[in-house]
């Protein structure tokens, strides 16, 4: 029987493939970074240790916080300034008027007597104006039957206590006074305290109280 060689002409087995490599637990992260990774390294912007913010414009921002404070100051001292000069400026009109109307308290004649007491009354308010309205009548009969001329001359005024709008002011004052006992007229002394009461329709100073002090 003729033996064929079989063998050498049969097919040759397929070699066996190379497993593919199991799946391991290593992190993506863990995985080396390449040499051109390594070489350059991540820059992380800086925080600022005493702001807290990126330091972007440090200096500026600085700046405007120290200019808004020192502009705030600026004002609070300006409003200051001006609430103080508003208070002397209310003090001295207050001293002014004190002194004019003790003049028109004492400067009366029979020959403007009506005058005199008007212009007495127009600066008169509360309690001294009702005081005033009520004696007006007889001061006027007593100036025109004694034949009064009286002049009045200040010679001090001072402040004794004020605000915007009312104040008390010490006045000495020096009347020069005839009538028909003295024709040649005699000088008399009185020291007077006014409280004054700003108008606010006006905004004149006006007595509300007149007292003699001695």
């Amino acid at each position: 029987m003729e033996t064929t060689e079989l063998t050498a002409e049969r097919s040759p087995r397929p070699r066996p493939r190379a497993a593919a490599p199991a799946a391991t637990d290593t992190p993506v992260d863990d995985v080396p970074e390449s040499p051109a990774e390594a070489k350059t390294p991540t820059r992380r912007p800086k925080q600022s240790a005493a702001l807290g913010v990126s330091p972007k414009w440090p200096v500026a921002r600085i700046l405007a916080a120290v200019l808004a404070v020192a502009l705030a100051a600026t004002a609070y001292a300006g409003h200051g300034w001006w609430k103080q000069r508003q208070l002397e400026t209310a003090h001295a009109e207050a001293v002014t008027a004190a002194r004019q109307l003790a003049v028109n308290f004492v400067s009366i004649s029979a020959g403007t007597v009506d005058a005199d007491l008007a212009r007495i009354a127009s600066g008169a308010t509360g309690e001294f104006g009702d005081e005033f309205g009520r004696g007006m009548p007889g001061v006027r009969e007593a100036v025109l039957t004694n034949k009064v001329r009286s002049v009045g001359t200040v010679l001090r005024a001072g402040l004794v206590s004020g605000d915007d709008d009312s104040a008390i002011v010490l006045v000495a004052i020096d009347a020069t006074v005839s009538n028909v006992k003295a024709p040649d007229g005699r000088v008399s002394h009185y020291r007077m305290q006014l409280d004054l009461a700003k108008d606010d329709a006006s905004g004149k100073w006006l007595v509300s109280r007149l007292q003699f002090v001695g």
